[in-house]
């Protein structure tokens, strides 16, 4: 989705509502990923509006996740981005009706233009802070392929089907941060959000049409054990990297 297809101003929230409401005019089937994935096309209130739209029933079952709960799991990563106060992740919602059923829908992330000069220092902070999220939600498939640069110049991550394991799951391209430190200013971010019930209850109420209760008690022991370490977990050499296919 553009920058010019909405308007400076517009919310989360606002962006939120158009992708769960305004009207699929088309849909085109995405040739990669093994699930079902497609780029739709809005009629949004300030034009054409470029979506992704992963709907429950085009979902490979998996012998280690609930079939048909990858959608939800897509969502549940971008309410926790967001409670932080980052932002990672395309915004996601659910769209409850749409031409192959319930499904997430999320912006899409165009291409940056060619003459963007990335910003070093900010993208190696950037990485460290989504390789942070990627712990919490229990990420088992970051791969390379998944890390965007928007339009901006900022780092997005896409595909969170497959996290909120309550087992550790953690497989993921940013291995090689495993055994250093989580940089302060994330950190921080992390330990302010659990330690402020009022915004934890809210994200409990948020993740509880998402997820299983257990789901959710796994991620705030998660987010606990991540701040008293103070450090990216260790993985093995060969289980601890994604499949890149």
């Amino acid at each position: 989705m553009g920058s010019r297809e909405v308007p400076p101003g517009a919310t989360g929230e606002e962006l939120g509502s158009w992708l769960r409401d305004a009207p699929i005019v088309k849909l085109e089937r995405m040739p990669w990923g093994s699930n079902a994935v497609f780029q739709a096309r809005l009629d949004g209130p300030y034009g054409e509006l470029l979506a992704v739209y992963k709907p429950a029933r085009g979902e490979r079952p998996l012998w280690d996740f609930p079939p048909g709960t990858l959608h939800r799991r897509e969502i549940a990563t971008s309410v926790v981005d967001r409670a932080l106060g980052w932002r990672f992740t395309p915004t996601t919602v659910l769209r409850p009706e749409a031409p192959f059923g319930v499904g997430s829908i999320q912006e899409f992330i165009p291409d940056p233009p060619s003459e963007l000069e990335l910003n070093g220092e900010q993208m190696a902070s950037s990485l460290r802070g989504l390789a942070a999220l990627d712990v919490l939600i229990n990420n088992a498939d970051r791969k390379q392929a998944h890390l965007l640069v928007d339009p901006a110049g900022g780092l997005r991550g896409i595909d969170h089907g497959v996290t909120f394991h309550t087992e550790f799951k953690l497989r993921t391209a940013l291995i090689e941060l495993g055994g250093s430190a989580v940089p302060e200013p994330w950190l921080s971010t992390i330990a302010a959000l659990i330690d402020d019930e009022v915004r934890l209850s809210t994200l409990r109420e948020s993740l509880a049409e998402l997820l299983r209760p257990v789901e959710i008690r796994a991620f705030e022991r998660r987010a606990q054990d991540l701040v008293a370490q103070g450090t990216y977990p260790e993985l093995h050499e060969w289980y601890g990297r994604p499949f890149e296919w």
